[in-house]
């Protein structure tokens, strides 16, 4: 067992090495998630071009995910067999080419199965980062290096997705899926040069040994309490996060009025915001625990939730249609209001998947890392592809493109996502009570350390 008997420190430093592991992670990171965000922010774009209703949007999404889904269930059963090096390289590769691959997408359907082969490559580049991280990182530091790569989530709202919106600008919807391509393909050159060989869980033994062994392992994780659980907390944030997320674009543009010119400065001001707080939100989650962190930012997030989704919307869209010009350019305070409800959302979301992904590293012993990734991951995956449906299920779209029943997908969304700290709560205690790790109270901790 690689975890400790008790807390420790929180001061503990990183080594040189493994922040460079930890640095590179998060750049491998980075592609992939923009990757993964790029399609929700252009859908009206690419929606109107390819004569595709505003409400099916989230198919788009979900075709990605249901293909990482998939993946990941496949990826289980050999991922751990090889060097997690050349696995990540090899992923990061085929992601590049279903990426580029949807600039030939002429309706729907073709760009769905663009989507499709990017999902089926970029689902298990996550789970084998996760793995790569899992082994090289003890759990005293372990928040606060995924806190430094899921920073990869707000950098690519910061830079990536404006710059995509950008792009577009300047060429077409395509061009951001051409750069992005690109960028993947480095990231895979980037991870086969620099990463070290990690072939340490790898284990030399004849076939039908290796097949036995497998099965055990599928056995030992699946009637452990602890992993049926986290996979259900997996299931059950994706699908209650992704029934909003891939329409919030539209949702803003369509419903509220607020200008395509500025959707960059709106992703990149929740990106900026959440760069500034992932890390103390890991340094927290390593000091605090994940169930604290978790809860707070699901009631948070509920908030924001109803009051952009459901309170709000016929205010908000009245505010944005008053505008003025100051010092000659447009301005609307609707567009603040937006701004900062956006950024708030991000926030709200961004400590829950901190205590989230924290926890999940917990959860497998060494050897199983992979695997247990790679289940998780077609687990997200499902919830994603399930919480994408949901969109064109409960929505409409009138004829100007503005969305209707979004407040019956955000009472859901607000549902669900209330009742995963509970569920985070139920296996933090499980893992604690194996591992003997004893969490006291935040002032009394504080006070004990030096």
């Amino acid at each position: 067992m690689d975890e400790p008997a008790h807390a420790p420190p929180v001061e503990e430093s990183a080594p040189p090495s493994e922040r460079r592991v930890i640095l590179l992670l998060a750049m491998v990171q980075f592609v992939n998630i923009l990757d993964f965000m790029m399609p929700s922010p252009l859908g009206p774009r690419f929606a109107a071009e390819l004569d595709i209703e505003t409400s099916s949007l989230g198919l788009v999404v979900a075709s990605y995910t249901l293909a990482a889904g998939a993946a990941g269930l496949v990826g289980a059963f050999f991922l751990d067999r090889f060097d997690r090096r050349a696995a990540l390289s090899v992923c990061l590769a085929g992601l590049a080419f279903g990426t580029a691959g949807a600039v030939f997408a002429t309706n729907l359907e073709t760009l769905v199965l663009a989507r499709v082969i990017a999902g089926a490559f970029g689902g298990p580049a996550t789970s084998v980062a996760m793995a790569i991280i899992a082994d090289l990182v003890p759990v005293s530091r372990r928040g606060r290096a995924l806190g430094t790569v899921m920073m990869a989530f707000s950098l690519a709202s910061v830079f990536g997705v404006p710059m995509g919106l950008v792009l577009a600008g300047w060429g077409s919807w395509h061009t951001p899926f051409v750069v992005t391509g690109a960028l993947c393909l480095v990231a895979a050159l980037a991870a086969r040069t620099q990463l070290p060989p990690l072939r340490g869980h790898i284990r030399d033994v004849p076939g039908d040994q290796a097949h036995s062994e497998m099965i055990a392992s599928f056995r030992a994780l699946l009637t452990d309490p602890a992993v049926r659980l986290s996979y259900g907390m997996a299931l059950v944030s994706a699908f209650g996060a992704f029934m909003l997320i891939p329409n919030i674009a539209s949702f803003v543009q369509n419903n509220f009025g607020y200008p395509e010119a500025l959707l960059s400065i709106l992703y990149g001001a929740g990106g900026i915001a959440s760069l500034l707080v992932l890390r103390p939100l890991g340094k927290l989650v390593d000091r605090v625990g994940s169930f604290p962190i978790s809860l707070g930012g699901a009631i948070g997030y509920a908030i924001v939730c109803w009051l952009c989704f459901i309170a709000l919307p016929p205010w908000i869209h009245a505010l944005c249609a008053v505008e003025e010009e100051i010092a000659g350019v447009p301005f609307s305070w609707g567009w603040v209001v937006v701004t900062l409800l956006f950024v708030l959302f991000m926030l709200t979301s961004n400590a829950r998947n901190v205590a989230f992904g924290t926890l999940s590293s917990r959860v497998p012993p060494p050897a199983l890392r992979a695997r247990y990734q790679s289940l998780s991951s077609m687990v997200q995956h499902v919830g994603l592809a399930a919480g994408g449906l949901a969109g064109p299920v409960l929505l409409s779209s009138r004829p100007d493109g503005s969305l209707v029943g979004i407040d019956r997908v955000a009472w859901l969304s607000i549902a669900t996502l209330l009742a995963v700290p509970w569920l985070i709560r139920v296996v933090e205690g499980l893992i604690d009570r194996r591992d003997g790790v004893r969490r006291a109270p935040v002032v009394a901790r504080a006070q004990a350390e030096p």
